[in-house]
């Protein structure tokens, strides 16, 4: 597909830890002219010159697929990426992506920001993601956000899977050695694996016979168990819905949005998988807190939340996001 080099373009990337999706955006009507999906994006684990290095494989697939020689390719990257959750973050990562000379301009932005863009019209509202950890971002459309460091329980944080799944075995491990109360964790967990005791999962897990990375595979059990009426495992989903909405009350006051109907958009393993205990649960506790807010789970991938905040940083005209929201409801 040719491309008119005179065209305004966005580039829209959208980094999470296990996948990228990039996507060419034509500013003035919003159309798709290329996308590709690359590696994961992980600074931390690899430094930030070879996380950028798996952007680029990806940007130059999408390039070629738009029929675009360069770099430069665009007129305005923007990047969502996981990591980048300190604004000192942001401007070092938006430097080493400036520093490829992709495009005239560059906004990094963290990847929650793309989720929460995909699920609201304008940059208004807030957003709680729920995957491998938690997060929560807000934005007005005047430019104003809120946000979280989100590193975890020193900054304060409490949830997501693999903490979920933390929680699981430690009450797990209290119940079958009989420091802690009774629950059905201590069968579960371990059957989950075919196991028969929570010492053997325990032992398995610490020898390396289960790798580290399949713990993620108990917060599913734990829902189930408490789904069947566990009370300890009920009290962690409890506990994870109230988490939600701490997060999303204070991004909502931060920026005096509290009172005023406002979108609460969801996303995220967790929350995506719409469990009859929890998102219920955080509808009823949110309306207490704010009771205008319209909570809903976000469907559409973040690499259109990403694409849709470039459009915002040109001035797109509002065709143009409505163009690119038909594009990727198309396919």
């Amino acid at each position: 597909m040719g491309v008119n080099p005179g065209a305004a373009l966005v580039l829209a990337i959208d980094a999470g830890n296990s996948k990228t999706d990039v996507a060419v955006v034509r500013a003035h009507d919003g159309a798709v002219l290329g996308a590709a999906r690359g590696g994961g994006f992980q600074p931390p684990v690899t430094g930030v010159e070879a996380a950028v290095d798996v952007l680029a494989d990806a940007v130059a697939a999408a390039a070629a697929a738009a029929g675009l020689d360069g770099p430069p390719y665009a007129a305005h990257v923007s990047a969502c990426l996981a990591n980048a959750d300190l604004p000192v973050e942001e401007r070092e990562l938006a430097d080493a992506v400036r520093a490829r000379g992709w495009a005239g301009s560059v906004a990094v932005r963290n990847d929650t920001f793309a989720l929460l863009r995909a699920g609201v019209e304008e940059p208004r509202g807030v957003a709680v993601v729920c995957g491998a950890g938690i997060n929560c971002v807000g934005m007005r459309p005047d430019g104003r956000t809120a946000r979280f460091p989100a590193l975890g329980r020193i900054s304060g944080d409490w949830g997501g899977g693999s903490g979920l799944a933390e929680e699981a075995l430690w009450w797990a491990a209290r119940a079958e050695d009989g420091r802690g109360e009774p629950t059905e964790l201590a069968r579960t967990l371990p059957g989950h694996f075919g196991l028969d005791s929570m010492y053997a999962l325990i032992e398995a897990l610490h020898r390396g016979r289960i790798p580290a990375g399949r713990r993620h595979e108990l917060t599913p059990v734990l829902f189930a168990t408490g789904a069947a009426g566990d009370p300890v495992a009920r009290a962690l989903v409890e506990r994870l819905a109230q988490e939600v909405v701490a997060m999303a009350s204070v991004a909502l006051s931060r920026l005096d949005l509290l009172d005023e109907e406002v979108p609460v958009v969801l996303g995220g393993s967790v929350l995506a998988a719409r469990h009859d205990q929890l998102n219920p649960r955080i509808a009823e506790l949110l309306a207490a807190r704010a009771p205008k807010a319209v909570t809903a789970v976000v469907a559409e991938p973040p690499v259109l939340g990403a694409g849709l905040l470039g459009l915002d940083d040109l001035g797109a005209p509002a065709r143009a996001r409505t163009g690119l929201r038909a594009c990727y409801a198309a396919r």
